[in-house]
């Protein structure tokens, strides 16, 4: 499997690939997939695929019915590929950690758009149990929630210009300082290794491939 960051093709590959085969319950961009691994990354035990690739279809029912074993292949493993990008960022570089927040233009001007990126992020957070987040530390949660859960919008809408810009600015600080305090914590679980590559064709009685624990015959190759 390739290691790095994914080139812009690849992303907008498994853009356009969420959003064929999303749901109203799913993760369907890539900014939203991005929150979702950057939390599963920064929480205080570790989420298996098995578990984060069902649940950013919206659960087991959601799976999708891949057009071809090729084409499920290919998701799984970019998908591995940018998890394991962010991994390395927020381990070893975190100068270079930039959270893949979307744009949107209006009058001609270029804005960024995080709500997507923070409800991902807070998806993965409810894949485990963050309730032992010490109280200095939930401003950082904060920070992310605010853009992240529908019930605080309405206080968006009371800030300035620069309040919002503010906002903005303190999610990715805010994601670092999260990862970084569950790293240090006893019962974290460090970085998982590189997985390994799909079976471009697995057999009908193997797990399927994508997670979801039953058989490949009564899953994506129904």
């Amino acid at each position: 499997m390739k290691e790095g960051p994914l080139t812009d093709k690849e992303l907008l590959w498994l853009e356009e690939t969420l959003e064929k085969h999303g749901s109203e319950a799913a993760i369907v961009d890539v900014a939203e997939l991005d929150g979702l691994l950057t939390a599963v990354l920064s929480g205080p035990t570790m989420v298996e695929p098995s578990q984060w690739l069902v649940a950013l279809w919206g659960g087991e029912k959601h799976i999708p019915k891949w057009t071809n074993e090729r084409e499920m292949t290919r998701f799984m493993e970019l998908c591995f590929q940018h998890m394991n990008d962010i991994a390395d960022r927020l381990a070893d570089f975190p100068e270079q950690f930039d959270p893949l927040f979307g744009t949107r233009e209006m009058e001609g001007q270029e804005f960024t758009v995080v709500e997507e990126w923070c409800f991902g992020y807070l998806r993965g957070v409810a894949l485990t149990d963050w309730s032992a987040l010490p109280a200095d530390l939930q401003p950082a949660l904060a920070a992310i929630e605010l853009h992240g859960q529908e019930a605080h919008f309405a206080k968006l809408d009371t800030l300035s210009g620069d309040e919002f810009e503010e906002s903005i600015a303190a999610i990715r600080p805010a994601a670092l300082a999260l990862h970084d305090y569950w790293l240090t914590q006893p019962d974290a679980v460090p970085t998982p290794p590189q997985p390994v590559s799909v079976a471009p064709k697995p057999g009908r009685n193997d797990p399927c491939p994508c997670g979801s624990g039953k058989k490949f015959k009564q899953c994506c190759g129904a």
